[in-house]
């Protein structure tokens, strides 16, 4: 009589634990196997991050040579997005250096799962990947020195603009300059300090790049009696963190936390971080957030 009892009792637990489970998943959904991105992150419990070492102030090396930035920032929440997606909050992050020209390849290689850098988000670059939600609204200009004769890019006629290797800069350069049939002889750098160095050394009369990353490489070398920014936009560039496309499970995670961000008025406060106040490596660029970006962040659901 005793057993039958505890027989009786033991299947009302489990028709009680089968019951629990039951509305857990009718209050959370029904429980979905990862794939792609998540799946790789939840097997081996590390997501890989690209980073730019002189992209400032979207990424950069500090004086530890530690990546840090705006992209950097926007990168680690959705981070603790997906520690929440495969259900660990211990994940560890490795960083990887990118350039402009490698960045595609290692994140389609695996070698990185999201580049957090300043990349423009463009059709083409879409066929191979996707991307975030807008972070900011950039523009194709010209730094040159100060005094010097150049206004426009029409006024290079016969000069040498630098510029970075397999950027969208270069290639609205060279289109401009074909398109106005115009003299100027284009040189590439691997990256932002390189070009820049070609521009102080002579070996360039301008460095084309977007304009707050013109102004970056201005701030970061104290450079503001030296060079100055012209001209008017020779493109107009969204910026976009970059991962692996067709991969709807990671879509899902990138836009919760953008609209995690928005909600709160984090992304507000990550933007004022490093274009409003001083940076944590000392300088201060004071860029308020263009209407463009501002609308585009209402939509993300910035509060009024």
């Amino acid at each position: 009589m005793r057993a039958s009892w505890l027989c009786a009792l033991a299947a009302l637990f489990a028709i009680l634990v089968a019951q629990g489970k039951a509305l857990a998943q009718d209050e959370e959904g029904p429980a979905v196997a990862l794939r792609g991105t998540l799946a790789k992150i939840k097997k081996s419990g590390v997501v890989g991050l690209g980073y730019r070492e002189a992209s400032f102030p979207f990424s950069y090396l500090n004086g530890a040579n530690n990546p840090i930035g705006y992209s950097i920032d926007l990168c680690t929440a959705i981070v603790e997005q997906i520690g929440r997606a495969v259900d660990n909050p211990q994940l560890h992050t490795t960083f990887v250096a990118v350039t402009p020209e490698t960045r595609i390849q290692t994140l389609l290689a695996g070698k990185i799962d999201i580049e957090c850098g300043s990349s423009s988000d463009t059709a083409e670059r879409r066929k191979q990947v996707a991307f975030s939600p807008t972070i900011f609204m950039a523009g194709t200009k010209l730094m040159v020195r100060r005094g010097s004769p150049f206004k426009s890019i029409n006024d290079l006629e016969g000069k040498t603009i630098a510029a970075i290797a397999a950027s969208t800069n270069a290639e609205f350069v060279r289109e401009v300059i074909e398109k106005r049939k115009l003299d100027i002889k284009i040189v590439t750098a691997p990256d932002n300090e390189q070009a820049y160095g070609l521009v102080v050394d002579g070996s360039a009369d301008a460095l084309a790049s977007d304009d707050i990353l013109l102004y970056g490489l201005i701030a970061r070398h104290a450079a503001q009696r030296d060079f100055v920014v012209i001209g008017d936009y020779l493109s107009w560039d969204p910026y976009g963190l970059m991962f692996r496309r067709d991969d709807p499970q990671f879509v899902e995670v990138v836009q919760s936390t953008f609209a995690r961000l928005a909600a709160s008025r984090e992304l507000i406060e990550i933007y004022h971080t490093w274009f409003i106040r001083r940076t944590r490596t000392g300088e201060r660029l004071n860029l308020p957030m263009s209407p463009a970006l501002t609308e585009i962040f209402r939509s993300l659901g910035v509060p009024e």
